[in-house]
């Protein structure tokens, strides 16, 4: 399958990151596996903040950048939240045990894939976020069947509003 790619979209501040975060949640399936690509200060973790918010969870939620990941056990599977920023080498992975919490029963959220390229499960989906004047400018990918079909069921206000 080659990609599917969602148009560009402007999200004028941290609100609408959000809401796009929260409506995406309910596109989710177990199994899926999310590359989140972004400078610094692009809206990762607040994304990961909003999806969260969106499938129900309550508690807080933290940047996983010293832990590198944080678990949420939620009612229909488990969301996994990697940042790998500090990676210094892409075996860092293997060595960390990360690969088993990939599986059928969780979504996994990866922040700086590339830190462990070659090692990483792949993606069904990437979604960039980019700077763009005071906001940011986002992009979901779909790279396989399972990820286009994550997209098919998410349709958002910001995506008509574009």
């Amino acid at each position: 399958m080659g990609t599917y790619d969602t148009s560009q979209c402007l999200l004028p501040d941290e609100a609408a990151t959000l809401a796009l975060a929260g409506q995406f949640a309910r596109a989710l399936a177990p199994g899926l596996v999310v590359y989140l690509h972004g400078d610094l200060g692009a809206g990762k973790t607040t994304f990961a903040r909003g999806l969260l918010r969106g499938l129900g969870y309550q508690g807080k939620v933290k940047s996983p950048t010293y832990a590198l990941v944080e678990s949420y056990p939620l009612a229909a599977f488990t969301l996994h939240h990697f940042d790998l920023y500090r990676f210094a080498d892409p075996e860092e992975w293997e060595d960390a045990g990360f690969r088993d919490y990939f599986g059928a029963d969780a979504v996994c959220l990866v922040e700086w894939p590339e830190k462990a390229q070659g090692l990483l499960p792949p993606a069904d989906l990437i979604l960039s976020l980019d700077v763009a004047d005071t906001g940011r400018r986002y992009r979901f990918t779909a790279l396989t069947e399972a990820g286009k079909t994550c997209l098919t069921r998410h349709s958002t206000q910001a995506a008509a509003d574009c």
